[in-house]
């Protein structure tokens, strides 16, 4: 680990060019992007050689995607995010509404799943959505591991099963595999309404959309299993706390982690940089091992001890992509219904 960390500093910087003009114009960048441990990742790891090498200070505005989308759509006009770091669903909304420019200069061996039309935005990580478990508490009572999504529906779990709401992609994605599994999908969630009304919510704990409160409800002994990604999964684990992830045999959801410089007048050439510093294979690695991310280089070489978890080769191949267009038309619509039949 310390050698990967020696590793990183020395590629960031020189990786990042010397100041430049833009370095001169604007003094600091602001980037929108995930809380809890995905943000202490980008403190630790990126922002400081950032700032330090472009003369320019980062100043980092937490929040999930919803949110992020929403304060670039409050700003309209007059836009005070530099970069935004969101969900692919969001993502794809945000490129809609007009609000990210063009990155040049991406790296020629990006996975085709990484790329977005015109280049305005770019994957910076690949994420399965699927099953979390404590391994301590399931060996403890005999359990055996989740192995399907139709295992939220055992009443063994009743009360102590955690999902985010969907407004949150992660509970979302649940919402979509579960219709898809009962004769539906993006195009008609009926079925999966009917599920988690009916079958799923007497198991439910509570539907989290916070990283931090959903491991302290694991912390606490509340809950014992919920619907997460293995980027949260991997950083929960590497606290030491006895977790794995499941890749549900029906199949886990695509989940990419995406970044775009945001289009406004006079917009920092700083903010693309940023972006593709997330780019680099040495950062790259430092996502996969601290966050659970699957690369987006297809050139890059991935240790073996730090492929456990992540969505990479066969399990990348095998996760299934969700279908945004259809989904964000919907998703407002499916929100309401949420909260009037599920989560009330």
């Amino acid at each position: 680990m310390k050698t990967l960390r020696l590793l990183t500093a020395v590629s960031i910087a020189a990786l990042i060019a010397a100041p430049s003009v833009a370095s001169a114009q604007q003094k600091t960048l602001y980037v929108a992007g995930y809380g809890g441990s995905f943000e202490k990742t980008i403190r630790d790891e990126v922002i400081p050689a950032f700032e330090k090498e472009n003369g320019v200070k980062v100043e980092y505005v937490a929040g999930n995607s919803t949110d992020t989308l929403a304060k670039l759509q409050a700003q309209k006009g007059n836009q005070q995010i530099d970069v935004a770091i969101v969900d692919d669903g969001p993502m794809y909304q945000a490129i809609q509404l007009g609000f990210c420019g063009k990155l040049d200069g991406l790296p020629a061996d990006l996975y085709d799943t990484a790329r977005f039309k015109d280049d305005r935005a770019v994957a910076i990580g690949i994420v399965a959505t699927g099953l979390m478990y404590n391994t301590k508490v399931f060996a403890e009572k005999g359990w055996a591991p989740p192995t399907s999504w139709n295992d939220l529906k055992d009443t063994k779990y009743a009360k102590q099963l955690v999902i985010p709401p969907i407004n949150n992609t992660y509970g979302l994605e649940a919402l979509v595999m579960l219709s898809k599994m009962n004769g539906g999908g993006e195009s008609n969630v009926d079925s999966g309404f009917k599920i988690f009304k009916e079958e799923i919510n007497p198991n439910v704990l509570a539907y989290e959309p916070s990283p931090g409160k959903m491991t302290e409800l694991f912390q606490s002994g509340q809950a014992v299993i919920a619907v997460w990604g293995t980027g949260r999964v991997q950083s929960f684990a590497n606290t030491g706390f006895p977790v794995d992830f499941v890749y549900p045999k029906e199949g886990a959801a695509t989940l990419l982690t995406t970044a775009c410089p945001i289009n406004k007048p006079n917009a920092s050439p700083l903010a693309s940089n940023f972006v593709k510093m997330l780019l680099d294979p040495k950062i790259q690695l430092v996502m996969l091992k601290d966050y659970g991310y699957g690369p987006v280089l297809k050139s890059l070489k991935v240790p073996p001890e730090l492929g456990k978890m992540a969505p990479i080769g066969e399990r990348a191949a095998k996760l299934y992509n969700p279908d945004w267009t259809v989904i964000n038309e919907k998703r407002e619509e499916w929100t309401k219904r949420w909260n009037r039949e599920v989560e009330r």
